[in-house]
């Protein structure tokens, strides 16, 4: 629960005159008078004065009917990201600083403050995870993994295990395993869905930049460098020493050769493949199909091929 002054404070705008209470935010079919909502456009903002919300968030362009009278109506640059943040301060963590009894704890492991780690969680010797992160069931952290400050980690995650490595006896056809030694380090404030993988470094290392958020079913092979506040969608494979740069998004089944880079805040839409080797550059340019090409180019290629 907070005030009005308190959440106004959370997403930077001025508090209203009066003040009331919010203890959640919903959606504006089952708001009551203590909920935070969102309208993006005349006909939610509609709806969302006609609901009991107490407050409700909107763009700066949108219009009001007698605004200066409408108290609950406030103006944010970006209504959805408001929300957001009001939700996460108003959730909380819903986890506890706890061991579950039947996690299982390397030699060595160092823990920070108020970290959450669940049932069934695998930690290797010497790994070390900061302070305020969440652990989710039966997640596996292999030794030579490091997590920094509040990383969630959803059910079932493998992180720093053995990377995808071989190296080929051309006399016999016989494959050896190359090295797998190195290490991954997750930054600051990333996410990792369920059921994700991310490989160690062979000789070196795996790193995950700060803020980056991962989806389910995504694996990211050994001696990646993934930049910071980068979108992976679920069902994508990076394979090795490839690097994704700054900000840039990966849709769903995404797939990119060894060796490639993404440049900072390209865009790869769903399905895009990436050739071994290749760059993709140009922040906001989007990238779509197998190969991946520019969007235009690739709409161009569809249109030949109905044509025949």
């Amino acid at each position: 629960m907070a005030k009005w002054s308190e959440v106004a404070g959370w997403i930077g705008v001025s508090p209203p005159t009066v003040d009331g209470e919010i203890t959640r935010v919903s959606s504006i079919e089952s708001a009551t008078a203590d909920s935070l909502v969102f309208a993006t456009d005349p006909a939610t903002l509609t709806s969302a004065l006609e609901s009991k919300a107490g407050a409700i968030l909107i763009g700066k362009s949108l219009k009001v009917p007698d605004f200066n009278e409408n108290r609950r109506v406030w103006r944010v640059d970006d209504p959805r990201y408001a929300f957001a943040v009001a939700a996460k301060r108003l959730k909380g963590r819903n986890f506890e600083e706890a061991i579950h009894p039947s996690a299982v704890v390397g030699e060595g492991v160092e823990i920070g403050d108020e970290t959450h780690v669940a049932a069934g969680v695998v930690i290797g010797d010497g790994v070390r995870i900061g302070k305020n992160c969440v652990i989710l069931a039966r997640v596996t952290l292999y030794p030579g993994t490091v997590l920094e400050n509040r990383v969630v980690v959803q059910a079932g995650a493998v992180l720093g295990s053995t990377g995808f490595g071989y190296v080929r006896n051309a006399g016999t056809g016989e494959y050896l395993a190359f090295p797998q030694q190195g290490t991954l380090y997750v930054e600051d404030d990333v996410e990792i869905g369920a059921n994700s993988t991310i490989d160690r470094g062979a000789l070196g290392e795996t790193r995950i930049g700060r803020g980056t958020k991962i989806d389910n079913l995504v694996h990211i092979g050994h001696n990646c460098m993934i930049g910071k506040n980068v979108i992976i969608a679920a069902q994508t494979g990076i394979s090795g020493s490839s690097v994704v740069e700054d900000g840039a998004i990966l849709g769903g089944q995404v797939g990119i050769g060894e060796h490639a880079r993404v440049g900072a805040g390209v865009i790869l839409g769903g399905g895009a493949g990436v050739l071994s080797g290749k760059k993709m550059h140009g922040a906001g340019q989007v990238f779509w199909g197998r190969p991946a090409r520019p969007l235009k180019e690739y709409l161009r290629d569809l249109a030949r091929l109905r044509k025949g």
